[in-house]
C-alpha cells in the first residue's frame, strides 16, 4: 500500500465521523427556531441541558486515562468563552441582519481556523484548499437564500458587526478545540468548554436581552433536542476527532452544516428550497470532498495533521 493510500485510510474514519457531527450540529439551528426564545435562553439551556450526559462519557475517559493538566483546563475554559460568544452573536444577528447573511459570514472560520494552524502551529495549507475556498463561501452564500432574495432583518448594519464578531468567535473557539483535542482526553476538554459556555452564557445573556430561566415545557423540550443532538453528539464528534485531521480538512467537512440545516428546513420546517439553494449545496459537498481528498500535508509536533502509526506498521 502506498503511503498516500495509507494516510487516506487513516483520515476516512475520523473525517466520515467528523462529517457527521457537522450534520448533527446542523439541527440545532432548526430546533432553535422552533423553540422561539432569547439568545441568551436558547444558549444557557443548551449547555446546562448536555452536561449530565457529557459529564458520564468524561468520567469513563477519566477512569481509562488521567485527569486534565492545568494547561488543558485554561484552554478549555478559554474555548468555552468563545464557544458562548458565537451561540450569542450568532443568535443575535440572524434577527438583526437575517439567517442568509448571518450563515455566510459565520462560515469564513473555513478560511480562519487553517490560517490560525498556519500563523501559530507552522502547519502547511496546500493550494488545491485555498482554491476550493471559494467554490464553498458560493456554495453557502446561495444555500442560505443570500442571492436573490436581498438583506433581511431589523438592523443590518449591527447584524453584519455581530456576524462576524462571531466568526471570529467561532474560528478561534474550533481552534483550540482541535488543539486540545489532540492531548488524549478530548471528552474531558470538552466537558470543560460547554460548562464555561454554558455559564458564559448564563451571566453575559442576563445583561444581553436576558434569560429566561422558566421558559415553559414546550421551549425546553426544543432546547432538549438541541442539547442531545447538537452539544452533546454533534460537537462532541467535531472535539474527538478534528485532532485526527489537518485543520483545513476539518474545517471544510464543518461547511456541510448549513447543508443539513436546509435539508431538516425541508422536513421539519415544509420549507422549499430553490434551485440556487440545492445547487449551493451540490458546491459545498463538492468543495469539501475536492479540498480534503488525497492532500500531502505535513505533521506539526504540537498539533498532529494525523494520527501517529501503529507501532511496527510500515
Amino acid at each position: 500500500m502506498s503511503g498516500d493510500q495509507q494516510r487516506s485510510g487513516q483520515r476516512a474514519g475520523p473525517g466520515f465521523r467528523l462529517a457527521a457531527g457537522a450534520l448533527f450540529v446542523s439541527v440545532s439551528s432548526v430546533l432553535i427556531d422552533l423553540a422561539r426564545t432569547t439568545p441568551g435562553t436558547a444558549s444557557f439551556y443548551r449547555c446546562a441541558l448536555s452536561l449530565p450526559l457529557l459529564a458520564v462519557v468524561a468520567l469513563v475517559e477519566r477512569h481509562h486515562g488521567r485527569a486534565l493538566g492545568r494547561a488543558e483546563v485554561l484552554i478549555s475554559l478559554v474555548a468555552g468563552v468563545f464557544f458562548a460568544g458565537d451561540m450569542l452573536l450568532w443568535t443575535r444577528a440572524i434577527e438583526e441582519v437575517g439567517a442568509g447573511l448571518s450563515t455566510v459570514v459565520v462560515n469564513v472560520q473555513v478560511v480562519g481556523v487553517p490560517l490560525l494552524a498556519w500563523a501559530i502551529d507552522g502547519e502547511t495549507v496546500p493550494r488545491r484548499f485555498i482554491a476550493c475556498v471559494p467554490v464553498m463561501l458560493v456554495g453557502v452564500a446561495l444555500t442560505a437564500g443570500l442571492v436573490g432574495g436581498g438583506t433581511t432583518g431589523t438592523d443590518p448594519v449591527w447584524g453584519t458587526v455581530h456576524a462576524v464578531l462571531a466568526a471570529a468567535c467561532y474560528s478561534v473557539f474550533l481552534y483550540l478545540l482541535r488543539r486540545n483535542g489532540s492531548t488524549g482526553r478530548p471528552v474531558q476538554n470538552y466537558f470543560v468548554v460547554i460548562a464555561s459556555a454554558g455559564l458564559v452564557s448564563l451571566v453575559a445573556g442576563w445583561f444581553w436581552r436576558g434569560v429566561d430561566l422558566t421558559p415553559g415545557f414546550r421551549v425546553i423540550g426544543w432546547l432538549i433536542g438541541v442539547a442531545v443532538a447538537g452539544t452533546v453528539v454533534g460537537w462532541l464528534l467535531v472535539a474527538m476527532n478534528s485532532s485526527k485531521l489537518p485543520s483545513h480538512v476539518g474545517a471544510a467537512l464543518l461547511m456541510l452544516t448549513p447543508v443539513g440545516a436546509l435539508v431538516l428546513g425541508t422536513v421539519v420546517l415544509h420549507e422549499r428550497p430553490t434551485w440556487l439553494q440545492l445547487t449551493g449545496c451540490v458546491l459545498i459537498v463538492a468543495g469539501a470532498y475536492l479540498s480534503g481528498n488525497r492532500l500531502r500535508v505535513r505533521r506539526t509536533d504540537r498539533v498532529p495533521d494525523r494520527p501517529r502509526p501503529e507501532p511496527g506498521s510500515p
